[in-house]
């Protein structure tokens, strides 16, 4: 686990997105971007005097993240842990996935670290309980892949006692769009975009285009935006723009559903946007943008992916380019006063990625 204090800039309270900087998301100096996609900024709303500004009003038109290509770098792991005790009655313990991108093998091996599954890819965890924040698509190879083993596992789980489910994150939306919408243009805030354009710009993969079925596409907009469990509030995005869809957990869930179902790109767009935002729980006034979702939504912590824990903690390459090392993740970042974890590991960057029991270990 990774016990830090917020950095870069300040997040604004519940009602302000914090601002990324050039630096939070130029291509780290330890690795080469290739491709034709400059690398580009997350707007905001404040940037430093000495930092490049970039517009008001985000509209994700331009790469989100840079899409790292990991090379040979494995992700290592230890042996495999014994599961979690089973209790006699009640629930099972309670286990979070980051986001996966598309990278299968290291999902599997980070599962059967945990003892989740088994040598051969079955769910092995009885009456365990295991909670995807999103994002299973797109940057890495084979986010169809990782769809189709979530959905398996799920049917396992429920089989054994226990449940594997998933949350939607701003990639779903993403790819849902891309295959509903593809070139038709959307009212961006920033002048005409794609779904489409989007989609490629941040990681999109032809083989898992190629291999989308309606099975995936159902799965997926069905997926619901916000959880509590057990005092643990699991989102997708490190963002307050889930108050624009409820007052209530169940609201949120059903807005974004009924938002999917009128399928207006123009709407979808603007969902996707909105789930594309980030750092609001980062720095000053991030802890109160916590609690705005807590006291709305219950939960005593918020957990979520998105942003990768290396951008949280400014980590990413060097000014002066010079660091070609990796980034270093042991585990979940725990910040905003103790009430936020971030599971993003950064998988797409040679990072980890992360499965977590909870509660966290104090």
């Amino acid at each position: 686990m990774v016990e830090g204090s917020m950095t870069q800039g300040a997040g604004q309270g519940p009602e302000v997105e914090r601002t990324a900087t050039l630096r939070d998301f130029r291509v780290p100096a330890y690795v080469h971007e290739t491709g034709p996609y400059a690398d580009s900024t997350h707007p905001g709303d404040v940037v430093p005097p000495h930092e490049e500004a970039v517009p008001e009003g985000y509209t994700p038109t331009e790469r989100d993240l840079p899409v790292i290509h990991r090379g040979d770098a494995p992700q290592t792991g230890a042996e495999p842990a014994v599961p979690a005790a089973q209790p006699a009655t009640g629930p099972g313990p309670l286990y979070v996935v980051g986001d996966v991108h598309g990278y299968l093998d290291e999902l599997v091996a980070a599962l059967q670290e945990q003892g989740l599954i088994d040598a051969d890819g079955q769910w092995c965890a009885g009456t365990t309980r295991l909670w995807f924040l999103g994002d299973f698509t797109d940057r890495g190879p084979d986010g169809i892949g990782v769809i189709d083993l979530v959905m398996r596992l799920s049917a396992e789980a429920a089989a054994a006692g226990g449940y594997c489910k998933a949350l939607m994150g701003n990639h779903e939306l993403l790819l849902l769009g891309a295959k509903r919408f593809g070139d038709t243009p959307v009212n961006s805030g920033a002048g005409t975009a794609t779904f489409q354009a989007a989609w490629l710009l941040n990681g999109g993969q032809k083989t898992d285009m190629d291999r989308l079925q309606d099975h995936h596409l159902q799965w997926m907009a069905r997926l619901d935006a916000v959880e509590e469990v057990d005092g643990h509030l699991l989102v997708h995005s490190d963002t307050t723009a889930y108050l624009d869809y409820g007052r209530s957990i169940e609201e949120v869930n059903d807005t974004i559903h009924e938002t999917l179902t009128r399928n207006d790109a123009d709407e979808v767009w603007d969902l996707f946007r909105k789930f594309t935002k980030r750092f609001s729980f980062r720095d000053e006034g991030g802890a109160d943008a916590v609690r705005s979702l807590l006291d709305t939504y219950g939960g005593t912590r918020i957990v979520h992916g998105h942003s990768p824990i290396p951008y949280l903690l400014g980590e990413v390459g060097s000014e002066d380019g010079e660091d070609e090392s990796g980034p270093v993740v042991d585990g979940p970042h725990v910040y905003a006063d103790g009430l936020a974890i971030a599971m993003d590991g950064g998988v797409t960057m040679a990072g980890k990625l992360l499965v977590q029991q909870l509660p966290l270990a104090d």
